[in-house]
């Protein structure tokens, strides 16, 4: 038994194929949000994005504005926000307008900006954006606690900058984004935040999954603080059906329209991902796409590396059809997530317990009944008597 009920989300890059409909595929990330609202998902994500085609959101602050719309108690992450190519304080006030919006639903996910691509449209050196992300947290962080700001460094310059509306929630979670480097890590501990690991079962991201956690923990505690493994949110792909075959059919199309952008973007590398297979990924544990029994193990994989973590991610890739994606969803509630946190713990024993005393208790019945024929019997003859 878990001592940390595992929650559920869904991490939405998204990834669209360049054949579709910018606008119906948008349409569809809300309402995959609302769905997994409905299941009961804990947490929904939305990347930003500006460059490569397939990666199609620019603004997860746009889309959660409107999957709070469509919600009601799920809660909505900035997936992440790459602090490097936004002021701060626009980033701050952004943050606390949305999080009036959800009505504390908000969690704010921070990272320096994934695509170089991105960074170099703006001019920006993606190297430096690490550092970036550090200044840029350190900065928002003290705007979002009310704080007035009057300082410059080498990409933004603010004057008695203040956000005039604080947050709806001044416990706002920040979560920080990790991957293959300790710099998550470190980052989660100095602001207190939770981290995203969006590399979790990927090949060199598993093995440095529980460095980094040994990282945050050692880190929080120089600062006197304990990180709780609630906060660690472990990403991965996930695509589930009654049977392994029926989940690579309905998985196999929509994971070849990926692949090209995946090959469009490090094909010429001899180690890239654009090189493997479905069998390759699942045979190295990167990936499930099989059962619910399959889903579980890959938990418990996790729950080596970070007992306790807090938070299954699905990497949402687009790979099955709406309707088999959403209910690859509903098989994950109904049957993988009672199943790791021992929801049916309790019916399980009462209903050995009635298995073990059956005997007995049909005897009871069986001497009820008799019981009762004989009075029935007993009662006739006196009336017949009188």
């Amino acid at each position: 038994m878990r001592n940390v009920k595992l929650r559920a989300g869904v991490f939405l890059a998204p990834f669209h194929p360049l054949d579709e409909s910018p606008t119906l595929a948008l349409e569809r990330d809300l309402q995959l949000a609302s769905y997994a609202d409905d299941l009961g998902f804990d947490e929904f994500w939305y990347g930003e994005h500006h460059s490569g085609g397939y990666e199609l959101s620019a603004s997860p602050e746009l889309m959660i504005a409107a999957a709070a719309q469509r919600t009601k108690r799920i809660k909505l992450g900035t997936g992440v926000i790459s602090l490097p190519y936004h002021n701060p304080l626009m980033t701050a006030n952004r943050i606390a307008q949305l999080d009036h919006l959800t009505y504390g639903r908000l969690i704010f996910g921070a990272g320096p900006g994934l695509l170089v691509s991105d960074a170099h449209m703006l001019g920006l050196n993606a190297v430096e954006s690490r550092a970036k992300l550090d200044e840029g947290l350190n900065v928002i962080t003290r705007l979002l606690a009310g704080e007035w700001i009057t300082e410059q460094s080498s990409w933004y310059n603010l004057r008695d900058a203040h956000c005039q509306v604080l947050p709806y929630n001044r416990d706002l979670e920040l979560c920080v984004a990790s991957t293959f480097s300790p710099n998550g890590g470190v980052l989660a501990a100095k602001y207190d935040a939770g981290m995203l690991c969006l590399a979790s079962t990927m090949y060199q991201g598993f093995d440095a999954l529980s460095t980094n956690w040994a990282i945050a923990q050692a880190e929080s505690a120089k600062r006197g603080r304990v990180m709780s493994p609630s906060r660690i949110r472990c990403a991965t792909e996930m695509h589930i059906a009654e049977t392994r075959d029926k989940a690579m059919d309905q998985a196999r199309e929509g994971y070849e329209r990926y692949l090209l952008y995946i090959k469009n973007q490090s094909e010429q590398l001899a180690d890239s991902p654009a090189h493997h297979t479905l069998e390759d990924l699942i045979e190295r544990q990167e990936i499930v796409i099989g059962t619910p029994d399959d889903a579980v193990a890959q938990i418990r994989r996790l729950e080596q590396k970070v007992p306790d973590f807090g938070c299954l991610l699905l990497l949402e890739k687009n790979w099955a059809n709406p309707v088999d994606t959403r209910r690859s969803y509903e098989m994950l509630a109904r049957y993988v997530l009672p199943e790791i946190n021992g929801d049916n713990a309790a019916r399980q024993k009462s209903y050995d317990w009635c298995r073990e005393k059956r005997d007995g208790f049909i005897e009871t019945i069986m001497t009820a009944n008799q019981n009762a024929f004989a009075k029935h019997a007993a009662d006739n003859a006196q009336e017949d008597a009188a």
